[in-house]
């Protein structure tokens, strides 16, 4: 690779006698949004972990960061190259740039404007976001070991699939026109889906249903540092989205601020109505919900438009946090209501409100958008875009589930024993707050007494 500057200082990176020119503010603020993306990570340990029991705190945080390295390792070894190669079809890239070969200066498949290498390490942060979303299903119930496994695989049969056919210039989503600037459906449905499988697969905890998990989060000041976190963050991930420094992306930024905050404000006055407080996490959860729908949105709609998806967002998730109680299953976290719903929410508006002009911004991406604009087709290709995410990663999911705990040691489920001493204490042995007594959280129940002698870990089930 041949790299000189011209008159202007553009990069001119030579490749096979091809001659490729670059804005160097282009590289540097999707370098600046890869950062950005990266700090999300530790967010969502970090709100995980405040709305969880304290015996089980530590295991959060511990799981982004393993997740982060697991998918590091993944999506360099042959992640990329399955979503994003260029002689990908239409559902599934191939090893043509295993081990990241051929992925250097030449510009990347979604656009000319920045090389194919700065690209990838952006991309990366998404691919190991999406699963750390997903594991939050496992809390307070599964073995941290086979979770590494877990994280791998998934990454490689349900993250990468979805994220070809949408974004990859040859998957079929994208040939249909879908627009999905950020993550809609490949990092939110497939993510929340995937919670709902896991959580409808393991069981419920052990006590659900009765007050021992009648608990409030152990940490709310967590929830408050991990949605910072996740806003800071977001900037880069919607934003950065737009590939270059334009006025495309600037307006990415401002709608993702303004939907966070409407989705804050609206999900607090829902949970005001209820007890009559000013609920943190109330507002921590709802502007989480405003984030995740207007991922798909930041780049197509416009700031008023931008409003309406927090308001609804902060609605629909907010009553989509009690289908777990009528369906009956155990999704400790909510991610299902969160991220698959919010990002259904997110998916459909977009196709209502996307303008072509908003897209045009970038100065090249040309676009029929949505309804605004007449084209009324795009809601078929969304609701088929969702529909498939949601079924692929269901599906998927609870098939690796169901393959692991067939195999020898990557059984997930923690024994009952385990699950009252609390995850920390059994799979780390080093508790997040070595001042505080977690006496209190050790009781157990009058139905089931701890036995001095643990049993051995095992999938188990309520006795």
């Amino acid at each position: 690779v041949n790299v000189t500057y011209d008159a202007s200082a553009s990069l001119v990176v030579t490749d096979d006698n091809i001659p490729y020119v670059y804005s160097p503010g282009d590289i540097a603020w999707v370098l600046a949004s890869t950062a950005l993306v990266w700090i999300m990570m530790p967010g969502v340990g970090f709100f995980y972990s405040g709305l969880l029991r304290q015996k089980n705190a530590l295991s959060m945080i511990y799981l982004s960061m393993m997740t982060s390295a697991v998918v590091s390792f993944q999506w360099v070894f042959w992640g990329y190259s399955l979503t994003y190669s260029s002689t990908a079809n239409a559902f599934l890239g191939n090893l043509k740039n295993f081990g990241l070969k051929g992925v250097l200066g030449k510009p990347s498949i979604v656009s000319a404007r920045i090389p194919s290498i700065v690209f990838c390490v952006y991309q990366l942060m998404f691919a190991a976001f999406t699963p750390m979303i997903a594991v939050g299903a496992f809390a307070e119930r599964a073995h941290l070991g086979p979770l590494m496994v877990f994280v791998f695989v998934w990454a490689t049969i349900v993250y990468d699939p979805i994220a070809c056919w949408t974004w990859n210039t040859n998957g079929w989503v994208s040939v249909l026109g879908g627009l999905d600037f950020a993550g809609g459906t490949p990092v939110h449905i497939s993510s929340g889906t995937a919670a709902l499988a896991i959580s409808i697969y393991l069981g419920q905890r052990h006590g659900y249903g009765s007050e021992e998990l009648v608990y409030e989060p152990h940490n709310t000041t967590y929830v408050v540092l991990g949605t910072v976190f996740l806003w800071f963050g977001w900037f880069g991930f919607n934003g950065g989205s737009a590939l270059s420094a334009n006025l495309r992306a600037a307006q990415a930024c401002l709608s993702t601020n303004v939907a966070a905050s409407v989705g804050g404000l609206t999900w607090m006055l829902w949970d005001y109505r209820i007890e009559k407080k000013w609920s943190v996490v109330g507002f921590c959860s709802g502007a989480i919900a405003g984030l995740v729908a207007i991922t798909p949105g930041s780049g197509f709609v416009g700031s008023p438009a931008a409003i309406l998806f927090g308001v609804t967002a902060g609605t629909v998730c907010n009553f989509a946090t009690q289908l777990k109680f009528l369906a009956g299953y155990d999704d400790a976290l909510d991610i299902f209501a969160s991220h698959a719903v919010g990002g259904l929410v997110g998916n459909i508006l977009t196709a209502l409100f996307a303008q072509a002009s908003v897209a045009g911004s970038d100065g090249y991406t040309i676009i029929r958008g949505g309804w605004l604009d007449h084209h009324y087709a795009q809601l078929a290709i969304h609701l088929a875009d969702s529909a498939a995410g949601m079924s692929y990663s269901f599906v998927m999911t609870t098939l690796i589930l169901w393959v692991m705990d067939r195999i020898p040691g990557l059984q997930l489920r923690v024994h009952n024993d385990t699950e009252i001493v609390g995850i920390d204490g059994c799979e780390i042995a080093e508790p997040p707050y070595n001042y505080v007594s977690l006496g209190s959280e050790l009781k157990p129940s009058p139905s089931d007494p701890v036995t001095d002698n643990v049993e051995p870990d095992r999938r188990g089930e309520n006795d």
